[in-house]
C-alpha cells in the first residue's frame, strides 16, 4: 500500500532512490502510461496506442512495452534497454501532489513534490540522493521535479487531445496480432489508435484546427508508432534465441 508524503530535507534528509531497473521494482509490466508532451520522443522507440476506462470512458495513451502482461521487453539485466525513458518510469517513486496556501488573501493550490515511502526504490543505503548533506536539492531531485511538471503539463494536453480526437471521430479500436511462429502468436485486445483513415479524410477546417491546436502532429506521432511493434516482435524473437541457447 503506498504511503505518500509531502517531501522535505528534514524528515527525509537520508533518503535515496534505487535507479537500477527490474520486476522487484514492478518495472515487468506490457505498457506503460504515456503524455502528449513526450509523443515526440516516444514515437521513436515504442508503439503508442489508447485505453478507455470501463467506468469513466475516457481515453490515456500508453506505450507498449511487450505483448504480454507481465512482459517488458526493454528490461535487459537491470538496465532500460532504450534511448528514451517514459517519464512515469523516470519518476520513480515521486509524483506531484497540492498543498493549500493563502496568498494575496486568496487560497490556493501550489503543487509540491510527494514520495511513496513505501516504494521499492526508496532506500537509505543505495541509491541517488534526494538532498545534499546541507539540505540542498541534489541534481537528481531537480531532474525529477522536471519530469514531474511534464506528466503533470501532459496530463492536462491530453484531455484536450482527446476531446479533439473524440469529437472529429478519429479514435477507432484496434487488434494489434503478432504472429512469432507457427506455434506463437499474440493478440492484443482493448487497444484504440488513430485513424489514418480517418485523418486523411478530414476537411481544411478540421485540419487547421487540429493543427493550430497543436494536436495534428500528436495523432501523425501515434500512427508513426506504430512501426515499432516489428521492433518489438524483433526484440522477442532475440529473447527467445537467447533462452533456447541458455537452455
Amino acid at each position: 500500500m503506498p504511503q505518500y508524503v509531502m517531501l522535505n530535507n528534514v524528515a527525509h534528509k537520508d533518503l535515496r532512490v534505487i535507479t537500477r531497473y527490474g520486476a522487484e521494482f514492478g518495472d515487468n509490466t506490457g505498457t506503460v502510461l504515456t503524455c502528449p508532451t513526450e509523443f515526440a520522443e516516444i514515437q521513436k522507440e515504442y508503439p503508442i496506442f489508447f485505453r478507455r476506462d470501463r467506468d469513466t470512458g475516457e481515453y490515456h495513451a500508453v506505450a507498449l512495452l511487450g505483448f504480454e502482461k507481465n512482459e517488458n521487453l526493454f528490461l535487459d539485466n537491470n538496465r532500460w534497454n532504450a534511448v528514451y525513458l517514459p517519464a512515469v518510469v523516470a519518476r520513480g517513486p515521486f509524483l506531484i501532489g497540492f498543498q493549500e496556501r493563502q496568498i494575496d488573501g486568496e487560497i490556493r493550490k501550489e503543487p509540491v513534490i510527494h514520495v511513496d515511502l513505501d516504494h521499492p526504490r526508496v532506500s537509505q543505503v543505495e541509491g541517488e540522493p534526494a538532498f545534499l548533506p546541507h539540505g540542498g536539492n541534489t541534481p537528481y531531485l531537480g531532474h525529477i521535479a522536471a519530469v514531474l511538471r511534464d506528466i503533470h503539463d501532459g496530463l492536462e494536453v491530453a484531455k484536450a487531445m482527446f476531446a479533439a480526437f473524440t469529437a472529429m471521430n478519429l479514435i477507432e479500436p484496434v487488434k494489434v496480432e503478432i504472429k512469432l511462429n507457427e506455434q506463437e502468436a499474440y493478440g492484443l485486445t482493448g487497444l484504440h489508435t488513430v485513424s489514418p483513415e480517418k485523418l486523411r479524410d478530414l476537411d481544411a477546417t478540421s485540419l487547421y484546427k487540429l493543427n493550430q491546436a497543436g494536436f495534428l502532429q500528436l495523432a501523425f506521432f501515434v500512427v508513426a508508432s506504430h512501426g515499432n511493434v516489428r521492433k518489438l516482435m524483433a526484440m522477442k524473437q532475440r529473447r527467445r534465441g537467447v533462452q533456447a541457447a541458455n537452455g
